[in-house]
């Protein structure tokens, strides 16, 4: 018996059971990050588990998909932004190299990132930083999944809870 959301994180997002989710949007599932050592990152899941790639979507569906990432990429951007003075900017990633799903990386940068690394890729953080404890989501993170899903309200037109 699979009891770990992580094992199919779409299947359970569907069935209400995955907790990183944010937001339900038009093609897919706002969720935050497993990792948090840039505060507010976040992932768009696509809402069709059998989905691997971008052009597998009928064009409409391709359109909502890149809609809710740039919602997402937002909705981060104010909230990040709001909390964090040294918040820069938001970088939108679709990689799925690792993960055969369709889905999009939402990463916000800041300026007291290390200056060897502020100005490239996530993925050149040391891989350890992806695992260590320290940064796991947890409860201290509600404050900004909170920020994050109220953002997504807001630009959805919907009241925030």
């Amino acid at each position: 018996m699979v009891d770990d959301w992580r094992a199919d994180r779409i299947g359970s997002a569907l069935k209400g059971e995955n907790p990183t989710v944010l937001r339900r949007l038009d093609a897919g599932f706002a969720v935050i990050g497993d990792t948090q050592f840039l505060p507010g990152y976040s992932v768009l899941l696509v809402d069709e588990p059998d989905v691997e790639r971008l052009s597998d979507l009928p064009r409409a569906r391709r359109l909502a998909f890149l809609s809710d990432m740039e919602r997402l990429g937002e909705a981060i951007e104010r909230a990040c932004r709001a909390r964090d003075p040294a918040f820069r900017r938001v970088n939108l990633e679709i990689l799925g190299n690792t993960d055969a799903f369709l889905h999009a990386h939402v990463w916000p940068r800041y300026e007291w990132e290390p200056a060897h690394l502020v100005g490239r890729p996530v993925w050149l953080y040391p891989r350890e930083r992806w695992s260590e404890r320290r940064f796991a989501l947890g409860p201290r993170h509600d404050t900004v999944r909170h920020a994050i899903g109220r953002e997504l309200d807001l630009l959805t037109g919907f009241p925030s809870f």
